[in-house]
């Protein structure tokens, strides 16, 4: 069974970064495409960021590119989401998800993930 834990996130101002980690334990990531998403109150879970288990092809929803990275690190199994220039709209609690390789690109529909880790708190404020 695979599983999922978050870590890294906290309370920063903003412009600030912060390098959010899953780190998965179970089953090999590169049998997964990996998601990030967040949950801000009174807002609707967004997808922010996938990476495919393959090829490790990155994808990003608008509002965060040129912001967020997402990457992987095989040896370690876990999945890394770096997030530079915070804005107080980034503010959520951050979730990495997991969903069983298929050809082509990763999505960011949360139907598609299967395993869920518990969040990690991004705050972003002076």
């Amino acid at each position: 069974q695979l599983q999922l834990v978050e870590s890294g996130g906290g309370l920063v101002q903003p412009g600030g970064s912060l390098r959010l980690s899953c780190a998965a334990s179970g089953a090999p990531l590169n049998r997964y495409d990996i998601g990030w998403f967040r949950l801000a109150p009174g807002k609707e879970r967004e997808g922010v960021s996938c990476i495919d288990g393959r090829d490790g092809i990155p994808v990003y929803t608008g509002s965060v590119k040129g912001r967020f990275t997402i990457s992987k690190d095989s040896a370690k199994n876990t999945v890394y989401l770096q997030i530079n220039s915070l804005k107080p709209e980034d503010t959520a609690n951050y979730y990495c998800a997991a969903d069983l390789y298929v050809l082509g690109l990763c999505t960011l529909s949360s139907r598609a993930y299967d395993y869920w880790g518990q969040g990690t708190q991004v705050t972003v404020s002076s």
